[in-house]
């Protein structure tokens, strides 16, 4: 059974580890968080840090068990839960007083929530019958946020056992983890993140709990993370003829987000949201009609009535303004608010170090980057201590990093078991095949540095969490990844979740003092700059197909500016939002030109 939400954003998943335990520090204030479920290592360690500091049994899960990795996850996230049960359990018995945890679990919810107005009108009442009956009421009221969890759809590498023979699909890393997070105690949802990937949605059905059971529940759900309308409905209608009913299209803007950037076509959000509030009810009516024959199908019982799917958006919000904008104007379920929260140590793993470079980072700081083995760009920070040590070893004439996880590890060039391109093992395969080429010392120079911008993301992205907590380092990697995205640069300092929530919802402003335009517009600028960039790179050898294709990428983007001035010009009210769009269009009109 799921609760309707308390409040009105949630908590993306934040790199590999940076809210892998968010749940345990904030769903018990009603916040839900999503924590990625691709590091099995990371999570044992967890689970062995938790239990043992809040006394639940434990029995360590060794390599040696066939479905070690399953197993983990699924351990791990059940922990996450019995935490949070007794956390509930205390806010509900705490007193309202000023400063306990059932007091703060009602300011932190949004003004118009009627349960903040209930609890605020209960402070007024005298001491008696009628305010202890509103106290109970309240009492019962409280509920958790989600524990929900996310799988990057393609990092789902083969894993091949000791003598290099490889394992079945099921024990590829995403399908593990899956099956990890189906057979946990978790009632939350499943965000697909990244891509899709075929034989990963297949595998939903070897499951019951995403079925809906007698009643018409589901136990657990699918989250879409899309970037457009168009994926929306193949991938929605691809899990619905199976029977799978996707329970929200979780909507990222392209390279306004931290991570990995994946551009659309020049599409922003803006028009993007707009296409699916025009076609929202006929999307969920479509789904529904197919889930439902997908369910009768293999002999199950259909929904009664149309199941709960939400719209929600995230990447790039940066003040209650621009919050309230898109639950209104777009009629959202909801947003994401991600990078924000690696300011506030209260809900999230970010060490000390980082944390102060974030806390006084210049705009300059945030960029996106080619360090990604994906081969996706990746939004990146200049002062993060994994690129000191990137640039130390190839000083050293010793780049890429040792693997010792494989999560991103896919490429064949040189060997038949995939490595990844970051790897010590790739890079010198890769410098020694580029000196062996006969090219000029100043382009085998930059052919190297070029390769060597590859970076060791499995393990950058898990130090940090490591670090903070005391956990043991392996192999002594501590060097800090992190991945914000580029609206970060407008947060200056380190908060509280109260301050936080609070600049969410408009009791207070936390924005720093730098001029920052709307959201979309800021959004539009990320794209020309993408743009020139991938002219730029092809400007050599350009052929028609691409020349098509920047075309194209051109005329989405003036089409997006001529929304925002003609569909919304609300948003242009503001000076710095209005005269950046003016500059943005004039630089856009001149590429390709």
């Amino acid at each position: 059974m799921f609760e309707a939400p308390v409040h009105q954003f949630h908590i993306p998943v934040l790199g590999i580890a940076y809210s892998i335990d968010t749940p345990v520090k904030v769903a018990r204030y009603g916040i839900s968080s999503v924590v990625s479920i691709l590091e099995d290592e990371l999570m044992e360690d967890l689970r062995t840090y938790y239990s043992l500091n809040n006394n639940i049994p434990f029995k360590p899960i060794t390599k040696k068990e066939e479905d070690y990795r399953a197993h983990r996850i699924a351990e791990y996230l059940n922990v996450l839960q019995v935490i949070l049960d007794r956390q509930i359990v205390e806010v509900k018995s705490s007193p309202f007083s000023p400063d306990s945890e059932i007091t703060k679990y009602f300011l932190l919810l949004p003004d118009d929530s009627p349960l903040r107005n209930k609890f605020l009108d209960m402070q007024e009442m005298t001491e008696g019958e009628e305010k202890q009956k509103v106290q109970q009421e309240l009492r019962d009221a409280v509920v958790p946020g989600e524990i929900d969890v996310n799988i990057m759809a393609k990092v789902d590498n083969p894993r091949f056992t000791k003598d290099g023979q490889r394992m079945p699909d099921e024990f590829c890393d995403a399908m593990s983890a899956l099956r990890g997070f189906a057979s946990s105690n978790l009632s939350s949802s499943l965000v697909f993140s990244a891509g899709y990937n075929p034989r990963l949605y297949a595998y939903t059905e070897q499951f019951e709990d995403f079925f809906p059971n007698e009643n018409g529940r589901l136990k657990k759900r699918i989250i879409l993370k899309v970037s457009d309308y168009r994926s929306a409905l193949i991938q929605g209608k691809i899990l619905a003829k199976r029977g799978i009913w996707v329970s929200e299209f979780r909507i990222e803007s392209g390279l306004n987000c931290g991570g990995h950037a994946f551009a659309t076509d020049g599409l922003l959000m803006g028009p993007i949201l707009e296409e699916f509030k025009n076609h929202r009810k006929a999307l969920t009516e479509e789904l529904f009609v197919l889930c439902n024959q997908g369910l009768e199908a293999k002999g199950r019982k259909p929904f009664s009535t149309i199941p709960i799917q939400k719209i929600t958006a995230q990447g790039g919000i940066g003040n209650f303004k621009e919050q309230e904008f898109l639950l209104s104007y777009y009629d959202l379920d909801g947003t994401g608010w991600g990078s924000p929260f690696l300011l506030v140590p209260e809900s999230t793993n970010v060490d000390e170090e980082t944390l102060n470079n974030l806390a006084n980072a210049s705009k300059d700081d945030y960029y996106l980057s080619e360090s990604s083995p994906l081969g996706v760009p990746f939004n990146n920070f200049r002062k993060a201590q994994s690129d000191v040590l990137r640039l130390e070893r190839l000083a050293k004439n010793r780049p890429g990093s040792p693997c010792y996880r494989n999560y991103l590890s896919y490429n064949t060039e040189y060997t038949e078991i995939p490595i990844c391109t970051s790897s010590r093992q790739y890079q010198h395969f890769k410098v020694k095949e580029l000196k062996e080429s006969g090219m000029s010392e100043t382009e085998l120079k930059s052919a190297i540095e070029k390769i060597a911008l590859k970076d060791c993301l499995c393990e950058g992205l898990t130090a940090s969490v490591r670090v903070k907590n005391g956990l043991k380092i392996p192999h002594n990697l501590s060097a800090t990844s992190i991945c914000p995205g580029p609206n970060l640069a407008y947060f200056s300092g380190i908060f509280s979740l109260k301050q936080m929530v609070d600049h969410i919802y408009g009791r207070t402003n936390i924005n720093n003092n730098l001029d920052r335009a709307h959201m979309f517009v800021n959004e539009l600028e990320l794209y020309i700059e993408y743009l020139k960039k991938q002219i730029a790179n092809s400007i050599e050898a350009m052929t028609e197909k691409q020349l098509n294709s920047f075309n194209k990428f051109k005329a989405n983007l003036q089409a997006g500016i001529n929304y925002y001035r003609t569909t919304i010009p609300q948003i242009c009210q503001d000076n710095i939002t209005a005269a950046k769009l003016a500059l943005l269009e004039t630089q856009l009109s001149k590429v390709l030109a």
